[in-house]
């Protein structure tokens, strides 16, 4: 069997079982696809699949399935990630570009790619810890309360209202939050809390204690951190995939809702060259996982923010793989650098 028409039945079987969840034969091979040669051919090139272990019966039936190192193979052989049409990109992008804020924005993300792969679509907030600051705004409530907005450039949006301990009117808080957005403006959230005293240092001495409140409350929004939280929709989709889970589907379920997990296998998933990572079954590191396929990939300013779908190991990688990247990249355009 040569190493071509091997790969080339491979991929009929597999395009066959995702279309059908039906165990594939030789002759239903000879029916549907132009492969050239008879069916006692097929039957030899499905036996030395068999042989390597890319395929498997599963039960007497002639039919016979994909096993995760035959989904394996058939994802490393798909050379690149295809384009979506134009109704798709058109969709995903009045859909995204409609959002408040970044709360609505990974909400709308989540649903419409659940709805693209009919998967479950999850996605996790940006590390905070990475992004810098984009702009700062006080506002004044009240003589002694104000308003602190800290924005960063991973669009994420944090507010408290502070007491600043002595009287202010709009001109010195005006004049505070210059001084403070001209020195801070792209400086790492990581890094706010080391640069705060310098700032406050070089305020005027009648508004030092007010200075000093402000600091304290942007330093609490910068360590106020969502990158271990992460936002999913679809999970109805695996309950209509349920025949796809003979084992059972509440281990997948667990470790959905155990976002730990999910959390710590997407930031173990590493993109290949087609910019997406794909974790096929018994790959995933995760017991509860074993019968679900993941597909990801980075978004933002550094890609260290992970979304994805997780669905069955029967699951239309390419056009899922389409789907994950697409909205990535439009996710990343709306959040800007």
């Amino acid at each position: 069997m040569s190493e071509p028409r091997k790969l080339e039945v491979l991929r009929a079987i597999v395009e066959d079982y995702v279309h059908s969840r039906e165990p594939v034969g030789s002759k239903a091979l000879v029916e549907r696809h132009h492969l050239g040669v008879s069916s006692a051919t097929i039957r030899n090139d499905m036996a030395a699949l068999e042989e390597e272990g890319l395929i498997t019966a599963p039960h007497t039936s002639a039919g016979r399935i994909p096993t995760d190192k035959g989904y394996r193979l058939f994802v490393d052989q798909i050379s690149a990630v295809k384009p979506l049409s134009q109704a798709e990109r058109r969709a995903i992008q009045s859909l995204l570009e409609g959002a408040d804020d970044l709360d609505d924005v990974l909400e709308r993300t989540v649903r419409l790619l659940s709805q693209l792969t009919n998967q479950v679509a999850v996605v996790q907030y940006p590390h905070l810890s990475r992004a810098l600051v984009r702009h700062i705004e006080f506002v004044l409530l009240a003589p002694r309360k104000v308003l602190v907005v800290l924005i960063a450039n991973s669009g994420k949006v944090e507010q408290r209202v502070i007491d600043v301990g002595q009287d202010l009117g709009d001109e010195a808080l005006a004049a505070l939050r210059a001084r403070f957005l001209g020195s801070l403006a792209g400086t790492p959230l990581s890094q706010l809390a080391h640069s705060l005293p310098a700032v406050v240092a070089t305020a005027n001495p009648a508004q030092r204690q007010a200075a000093q409140a402000l600091a304290h409350g942007l330093e609490g929004l910068a360590q106020n951190s969502r990158e271990d939280r992460m936002v999913m929709a679809g999970t109805a989709n695996l309950a209509r995939s349920n025949v796809d889970f003979p084992l059972s589907i509440g281990p997948v379920l667990e470790a959905l809702e155990e976002q730990v997990v999910m959390l710590r296998l997407l930031s173990e998933m590493a993109q290949d060259h087609r910019g997406v990572a794909v974790s096929i079954g018994r790959e995933n590191p995760y017991d509860g996982l074993a019968e679900a396929s993941v597909v990801a990939t980075g978004y933002g300013p550094d890609s260290a923010a992970k979304l994805g779908v997780l669905g069955p190991t029967r699951m239309d990688y390419p056009t899922t793989m389409a789907a994950v990247r697409a909205v990535a990249r439009y996710l990343s355009r709306i959040l800007g650098p």
